[in-house]
């Protein structure tokens, strides 16, 4: 039983040393491999097409002066990946807020409001324990004036002897008070590789 374990313990050992060393990458400098599925280079591309054609559209300068209140729909998931939307709008979102034309309200949203505490603060009026002077009067939640939607889409074709992924990020922002599409945009994300490359 002794040998056994030893023997184990060696080989484990060996196929530690052969694994290849864990290092950082530079996210604006990566030069490694290519995978078939979505990663944080296509997300970072999709990402700054949208803001940049939305900036460039003129759909987020307000004619009213200041900055439009923003606040994020439902953006799908149809994929054969489990994806986190999130880590998209995450970066528009902090792209728009940096251009100053847009801020995110975090109030409301398609699940509740992203950040509970808004109303949870709100709770606390009338509440002997607290400084009346410090809690959130009523009436001061700003309500948003755009809504950004959308879809990410996968399709899978045959190229030759090779698999070709198609990705398409299609975003929409919406005007709330008419209902109309301000703008809509499609990024193509295409990539070609072997069968052997898995692509969910």
């Amino acid at each position: 039983m002794k040998t056994l374990l030893c023997l184990l313990s060696l080989v484990a050992l060996g196929l530690a040393g052969c694994a290849a060393p864990t290092r950082y990458v530079d996210p604006g400098n990566d030069q490694g491999a290519v995978s078939m599925q979505l990663d944080y280079r296509d997300f970072n591309k999709a990402a700054d097409k949208a803001v940049a054609s939305m900036l460039a559209s003129g759909a987020v300068d307000n004619p009213a002066g200041g900055r439009y209140v923003l606040v994020v729909s439902r953006i799908v998931n149809d994929t054969m990946q489990r994806l986190d939307t999130d880590q998209l709008v995450k970066k528009i979102r902090v792209q728009l807020l940096r251009s100053g034309r847009v801020v995110t309200t975090t109030a409301v949203g398609i699940d509740g409001p992203e950040d509970e505490m808004n109303q949870l603060t709100r709770t606390l009026r009338n509440s002997e324990e607290f400084d009346q002077r410090g809690v959130e009067k009523k009436g001061t939640l700003q309500a948003p004036d755009l809504s950004l939607s959308g879809k990410i889409l996968q399709r899978n074709r045959r190229v030759a002897d090779e698999q070709q992924v198609e990705y398409y990020v299609q975003l929409t922002l919406t005007d709330l008070s008419s209902g109309l599409a301000l703008w809509e945009n499609e990024t193509q994300v295409i990539k070609r590789g072997s069968d052997a490359s898995v692509a969910w």
